[in-house]
Formats: C-alpha cells, sequence, structure tokens
C-alpha cells in the first residue's frame, strides 16, 4: 500500500514528490550525519532505475547509509558480503533436491539467494573473484537470475548498492569494465567536516537510538519510477548530454586535445542515456516539470568518473578521470 497515495496522473505531483524527497533526507539524517549530495544522488539513482558504486574509505557509515535509506523507503533490503571464497550461487541461490516423502520420488527445488531484495547491498564487491562479481550482470541489467533452464524475475523496484575501499589493495579484484558500466553513478564518499565528526561522536556515543520512520514503499517508488521515464526533455538538452559524452571519446572527430592526451578509452552510449534519465530524476526532485543543461551538467561526474579509461599519461601527471570531466564540464564547447 502506497505511504503516502503518490498518484502520477495527479496535478500536484511534482509538489508531491518533493515533499516527500524532503521527508526521506530528514529521516536519512536522523542516523546519518552530512553526505547530504551523496543521499541525493542515491535516489536520483533510484528514480531511475540505476545502480551505484560507492566508493570510500572504512569507516565512512557506507553500510549504515544503505541500510538506513532501505528503512527509510520500507523496501526489502539484502546485504551481502563479498569474499574471496563468495561462491555465484551464494549470490543468486542455488537448485537442492528434494525427496517426496509420500512418493518416494526426487526433485529439484530452487532456493533463492539474497539477490531476490528490493535493496541489495553488494559489500567490499572487489573482494570476490570476477566469477562471483559477474553473477551480479544478468540481476542488474534484466532484473531477472537464470538457474538452470529456468529464469527467475526479481523483486520490484530492484537496486543495486555497492561498496568500494579505495585503499586496500591486497586480496582485492578489479571490478571489469562491463561491471563497472552497470553502475548508472559511482558515487565517492568523503571524510566529515571538523564540525560534523564531532556531531557524530557525540550521536554514536550516547544512549539514544535513532528511529527511522519509513516515507516511500514499494508501490510509490515505481510509481515515482514511471513518472521520472514521463518527464518531457528539450531536444537541446539531449543533445548537450550526447555531445558531452562524445567528447570524452578520443579518437572521435571533434575530441578535445586534452581528451586524446588523457584518455584511453570514452565512455559508452549509456553513459548518454544516464545522464538524461539522471538530469529527469534531479528535476522532478527539486519540483520541476523538465531538466536543463545544469542538471546534466550536476549528474556528469558521477555518471563519467568510472566510464573513462585515462592513459599512462595521464596517471604520470595524476590526471583522474574525474579531472577530464571537469574539464569536459568547463569547456564551453561541450
Amino acid at each position: 500500500m502506497a505511504l503516502l497515495q503518490f498518484d502520477e496522473t495527479d496535478s500536484d505531483a511534482l509538489s508531491k514528490v518533493k515533499k516527500a524527497h524532503e521527508q526521506l533526507v530528514q529521516e536519512v539524517a536522523k542516523v546519518i550525519v552530512g553526505q547530504q549530495q551523496v543521499v541525493d544522488e542515491l535516489v536520483i539513482a533510484l528514480l531511475a532505475r540505476g545502480h551505484c558504486l560507492l566508493v570510500g574509505v572504512p569507516g565512512l557509515a557506507k553500510t549504515l547509509l544503505i541500510s538506513t535509506l532501505a528503512q527509510a523507503l520500507n523496501l526489502k533490503f539484502s546485504r551481502i558480503q563479498f569474499t574471496p571464497d563468495l561462491m555465484p550461487s551464494d549470490i543468486t541461490g542455488t537448485e537442492v533436491i528434494e525427496e517426496d516423502m509420500a512418493t518416494g520420488k526426487r526433485h529439484f527445488r530452487f532456493v533463492k539467494g539474497p539477490i531476490f531484495a528490493n535493496i541489495v547491498l553488494a559489500d567490499e564487491i572487489n573482494r570476490t573473484p570476477p566469477k562471483t562479481q559477474a553473477a551480479l550482470l544478468q540481476a542488474m541489467q534484466e532484473h531477472e537470475v537464470t538457474a538452470g533452464n529456468t529464469t527467475y524475475p526479481l523483486d520490484e523496484p530492484f537496486f543495486v548498492l555497492a561498496t568500494q575501499n579505495p585503499i586496500e589493495q591486497e586480496g582485492t579484484y578489479p571490478l571489469p569494465e562491463a561491471q563497472l558500466d552497470r553502475f548508472m553513478f559511482n558515487l565517492w564518499v568523503d571524510y566529515p567536516s571538523s564540525e560534523e565528526e564531532i556531531q557524530i561522536v557525540k550521536s554514536t556515543t550516547g544512549a539514544a537510538e535513532a528511529d527511522v520512520q519509513p516515507v516511500l514503499d514499494g508501490d510509490d517508488i515505481l510509481a515515482l519510477q514511471s513518472f521520472v521515464r514521463k518527464v518531457p526533455v528539450a531536444d537541446h538538452v539531449v543533445s548537450y548530454a550526447v555531445e558531452l559524452v562524445r567528447k570524452t571519446r578520443p579518437n572521435v572527430d571533434g575530441a578535445p586535445e586534452f581528451v586524446r592526451e588523457w584518455v584511453r578509452w570514452g565512455a559508452g552510449p549509456r553513459a548518454s542515456q544516464y545522464l538524461i534519465l539522471g538530469a529527469k530524476a534531479r528535476c522532478v526532485l527539486d519540483g520541476r516539470a523538465t531538466p536543463d543543461e545544469a542538471d546534466v551538467r550536476a549528474v556528469a561526474v558521477p555518471v563519467l568518473r568510472h566510464r573513462l579509461v585515462t592513459t599512462f599519461h595521464a596517471e604520470a601527471e595524476g590526471v583522474s578521470s574525474v579531472d577530464v570531466v571537469q574539464h569536459l564540464l568547463q569547456d564551453g564547447k561541450a
């Protein structure tokens, strides 16, 4: 049952979405101090039917943020701790043999794995081999899992959030490009400010416990996702997003000189799609009827940072993919 009685045909739908977003942020803030931009980008990805990869050093409450968001959204939450010995069937599920006591006949029964949830947390995803990482590919793209000769649909809405520590290299496996490309956003979780850290210590070392109330449920999210898809976008905004992505490709005519120097592989068409979907969701959460170029620019870094492969020359000069994206955004020709 929808908690806010959201109706996407309501003439007041935009104001309802904006109010729901504000309530959601307030509930998450009961537990998570700061990280406002990360929370907003998580909600944008959710409404755009995307998945997120959160990168940050240990101890920045990445896991707590995701579980708190699941509470505020009243969705089924599943956490998978990725380890070197994790098998694909530990994620998707496995078939077991059962015997019918009446007839004595045996048959296979599929036991669903933790992937069958609304919000799935893949904790420390780079600690498991590529074979196990690949178990998420079909689920993230088609929202279904195949076991044997049977395909099982996943619960909707379906949202994968993965965490990764950037400084721990021993015992880790790099995510394949195909896996990275399935994530709509790559979000950097940074250290809190001094004032925020003081507040964190005070709130987590006392006896009080936060009571997170659900703001939206699964029906609300599905209606909002459908609403976002129907948001109109001007042709010049689509052209801006496509041109921005095309300029990340060093071999395309019109690519800036710094892209030819610093980028080995640019972003593909999925990046253009996610720029527009992210811009749509952002404008809706802000209570606006249609996105503009500023919305595209606002989501450009999380959409593109993990889709650009920099050259050795860029690495030698300390130039990251984020630097390249920011140069492109500053380039008035983009």
